[in-house]
């Protein structure tokens, strides 16, 4: 006989624990109590391993919030949201200055500006704004919020949790069904306000540089429930995961080391297998180009060179200043037998970060009451249709503070009548280990190979044909961690393909090359999906 859920009860239910989820709970833990719940433990997210740093105009002499916004926009293809862009820029510089009073640890040099920091240049910035942390960036900023949290016991933490359905009543979001993953059985939390800060769903695809976790569950949790999701078919890929020739087995599950943007800016050259620089051919600002045109360069190099991947040379900075300033890749690349002072890298491009997600005004409001998103997961038109190098962790750190600061304005619990719908249990069905592998690679191997970074029509209903079936064979009620993943993930990539298919045009990181043309008058505009609508 089954069990009643357990239910606990809180003012603020914070889904997620990077950086748009603990800038979400420092603000929320103000107003009330609040319990972040997340699949791993804290600190296992993307935001860890973000190197190259965290865009923003504290150089008032030399760079200002209004360049900023225009690098934004202009990276963003046309698709980007002005008033968000502006509150991301504007707000951003306080945010970040609120983290370096936490205790931040940013690199600093002496500078003509007097701002203290040692600024970094990055693709289609036109002035040095990236603060850092070595190429650690992520992995400090991720240390001082939780420690932030931790030390002044500002939120209950449950580790171990993941988040299977949202629970619903009246159209009104009240809470979420997770599963922990300790003791396998089923909880409840109920709350004033639901903010899912998930991340995104790079392991969607075959090669990628995100985590294990990023598997898609806000956006699918939130489409399942009713949410409008948007701009799925805008995926970024990172021109430069260093290739590591992995045995196949170990593709699945190893993410790709990322070579930051930030060597680039820094210097560092691309060289086909020949030995030549290509760049200039595809872009007159070269490396430093817009990731979507840099990935599609490196992409056409090993296409003409019949090579699955090109080098990146730091040949032209000095050696010290490569030990010095890019310390985790350094090291990992001399674990793995390079000396990146003297040899070169070779990298590719992997899938990086998710433009489109649950869609969200600059609160971070949904279209469901109660429930709201911030952070890769939420889709608010900030990015655009690429996202402007470094603007990650300032959309995370901006828009999760904001989101809390809304939900914050919810003052009434929601009366539950008892009629909140989740997902039961259901028949308990388990797949055996064999297939879940076989179908995850049905999945990515898909999504990389028609859903990357040059697509078709006819690639695109292949890919669709594919994921259905995969989809058809797991069981309607899931019951395990890998099981949950993995229907998240089969309905991710469906909204992503169909939402690449519906484009037909190419702008952005979204490339069609049967439409390889962008086309304002019909699709300069999102593209907004909801389930049965």
């Amino acid at each position: 006989m089954n069990q009643s859920p357990k239910i606990t009860t809180c003012d603020f239910l914070i889904i997620g624990s990077g950086i748009a989820g603990l800038a979400a709970a420092i603000e929320a833990a103000k107003h009330g109590k609040t319990i972040i719940l997340t699949k791993n433990i804290l600190g296992e997210t993307a935001t860890r391993k973000a190197q190259g740093g965290i865009a923003a105009a504290i150089d008032k002499i030399r760079d200002s919030t209004q360049f900023h916004f225009e690098d934004t926009i202009t990276a963003g293809a046309g698709l980007c949201d002005e008033l968000a862009v502006r509150t991301l820029v504007t707000e951003g510089v306080e945010r970040v200055k609120e983290l370096i009073e936490m205790g931040a640890q940013f690199d600093r040099a002496e500078t003509e500006s007097g701002s203290g920091f040692s600024l970094a240049l990055e693709g289609a910035h036109k002035r040095r704004r990236i603060l850092h942390a070595g190429d650690a960036t992520g992995e400090e900023i991720q240390r001082t919020l939780g420690s932030k949290i931790l030390a002044d016991r500002l939120v209950e933490l449950y580790q171990h949790y993941i988040t299977t359905d949202l629970i619903l009543e009246d159209g009104q979001c009240i809470g979420a069904a997770a599963l922990n993953l300790t003791y396998n059985t089923t909880e409840h939390f109920m709350a004033k306000s639901i903010i899912i800060t998930t991340g995104g769903y790079g392991q969607l695809w075959l090669y990628t540089t995100n985590p294990e976790v990023a598997t898609g569950d806000g956006a699918a949790m939130a489409y399942r429930a009713g949410a409008e999701v948007a701009d799925m078919e805008f995926m970024q890929f990172h021109p430069t995961a260093m290739v590591q020739f992995e045995q196949l087995k170990d593709i699945i599950a190893l993410p790709r080391f990322l070579i930051s943007e930030a060597v680039r800016g820094e210097g560092g050259q691309l060289l086909n297998i020949l030995g030549e620089r290509f760049m200039q051919k595809y872009d007159v600002k070269g490396e430093l180009a817009p990731r979507d045109i840099v990935a599609r360069a490196i992409f056409q190099e090993m296409k003409d060179t019949n090579s699955s991947h090109v080098f990146l040379s730091l040949a032209n900075i000095d050696a010290e200043v490569v030990r010095k300033r890019f310390p985790v890749i350094y090291a990992t690349c001399l674990e793995r037998g390079l000396d990146i002072t003297k040899d070169n890298i070779p990298v590719a491009p992997a899938a990086h970060y998710a433009m489109g997600g649950i869609k969200t005004d600059i609160n971070g409001q949904t279209n469901i009451p109660r429930l709201f998103a911030a952070g890769e997961c939420a889709s608010l038109g900030v990015h655009g249709a690429n996202r402007l190098a470094s603007n990650s962790l300032l959309d995370g750190l901006v828009f999760g503070h904001r989101a809390a600061a809304c939900a914050a304005k919810i003052t009434m619990f929601p009366s539950p009548s008892g009629r909140g719908v989740a997902r039961s249990a259901g028949v308990r069905v388990c797949i055996p280990p064999t297939d879940l592998l076989r179908f995850k690679m049905v999945i990515k191997t898909t999504m990389w190979n028609n859903v990357g970074i040059i697509r078709t029509a006819e690639s695109l209903k292949d890919a669709l044909s594919k994921i259905s079936a995969a989809e058809n064979r797991l069981p309607a009620h899931p019951n395990t961690k890998e099981e949950i993943e993995l229907k998240n993930m089969a309905l991710v990539a469906k909204l992503i393909a169909q939402a690449a298919l519906d484009r037909t045009e190419s702008r952005g990181a979204h490339f069609r090359s049967d439409f390889p043309l962008n086309d304002d008058k019909h699709w300069k505009r999102h593209l907004v999906y909801r389930l049965g609508r």
